[in-house]
């Protein structure tokens, strides 16, 4: 049955300034690192996806090597955008990346302009696009000149592949930088991709401020931890979890050790007295940043992001409860 978006979906979304920029986006995004590959349900995908746009989610956030195997995840989004998405690709934000290892040789990684360039065409092949709205070096590279990255951004938006660029997991003195070469060249940086969560605050560390003055937006990876704070883990680690499958060791070095527990649990107890689930909580944690542009969410069913979704009807936190979750962290 051919896919017809829901008439609501913006009825109860909240859209953020991203930056200086003109553009907002929803306060909750859609990230497809995991669970869209070549080894996912195609179908567990769409559905996922639909639904996000019905609740009012316009961004969808790739990467060239997202899957596995790598590219799957575009090829597979390239797929579901054909059949449900093009009559809709004037509301939608989709965005990519390049920057890790993707092919075999001394330009499949990092941030040449080769690299990048052969890259986003790459992409835009796998999901059938004209362009992307926004385009991402995925990490800084040690061994190439800054100069040289962001030439290659500024090229892919005045060629059309790209109509906005970010980075992601630079650091407060690399976005400075880029923020720098960008603006000289004509084409603002848009927006930086930090991981942050309850347990991994580095960008409360220099970086926030760092885009407070260089104006440009902020959107978060792994709200969750990767879903430790979500009630997955407040008994035992589920079989089918990431933890159990990748060997209790998350890409990130998280472990799902019994002192982390322990903390989820008394996370988890705030939560119940605001009415939330843990994950809600979480997210409403990440967003109280009046910088956040949007919380990048993962999801393995529909039902993860109803509830992400459902988070933003309690975005406030008291002094006290605010407190009380840097005690316990």
């Amino acid at each position: 049955m051919p896919y017809q978006a829901s008439a609501t979906r913006y009825d109860s979304m909240s859209y953020r300034r991203t930056g200086r920029s003109g553009l907002r986006l929803p306060a909750i995004s859609l990230g497809l690192w995991y669970n869209f590959g070549g080894i996912d349900p195609l179908e567990n995908g769409r559905a996922m996806l639909r639904r996000a746009f019905d609740l009012g989610i316009t961004h969808f956030d790739l990467a060239n090597n997202y899957g596995p195997p790598p590219g799957s995840a575009e090829e597979n989004f390239g797929r579901i955008f054909s059949q449900d998405f093009r009559p809709y690709r004037d509301e939608l934000i989709i965005s990519s990346k390049a920057g890790y290892y993707m092919w075999p040789g001394p330009y499949g990684e990092w941030g040449s302009r080769k690299y990048l360039v052969a890259s986003i065409d790459q992409s835009l092949r796998r999901m059938g696009l004209d362009y992307v709205d926004i385009f991402y070096s995925h990490r800084p590279d040690p061994h190439t000149p800054l100069e040289e990255t962001m030439a290659a951004l500024d090229f892919i938006v005045r060629s059309g592949r790209a109509l906005y660029v970010g980075i992601s997991t630079y650091s407060p003195e690399q976005t400075r930088q880029a923020a720098a070469i960008l603006r000289q060249l004509g084409t603002p940086c848009l927006i930086h991709q930090p991981r942050y969560n309850m347990f991994d605050r580095w960008i409360e560390d220099g970086l926030l401020a760092a885009l407070a003055e260089e104006g440009i937006g902020c959107i978060s990876f792994s709200p969750l931890d990767q879903g430790i704070l979500t009630d997955k883990y407040l008994h035992a680690v589920p079989a089918d979890s990431r933890a159990a499958k990748l060997d209790n060791q998350f890409h990130w070095g998280d472990k799902v050790t019994p002192e982390r527990v322990a903390q989820v649990h008394r996370l988890n107890d705030i939560a119940q007295a605001r009415g939330q689930s843990l994950a809600q909580m979480a997210i409403a944690w990440v967003l109280r940043h009046p910088g956040m542009s949007s919380a990048l969410i993962g999801a393995s069913k529909v039902g993860q992001i109803e509830e992400a979704v459902a988070a933003l009807a309690n975005l406030a936190f008291s002094e006290v409860e605010l407190a009380q979750i840097d005690d316990i962290l």
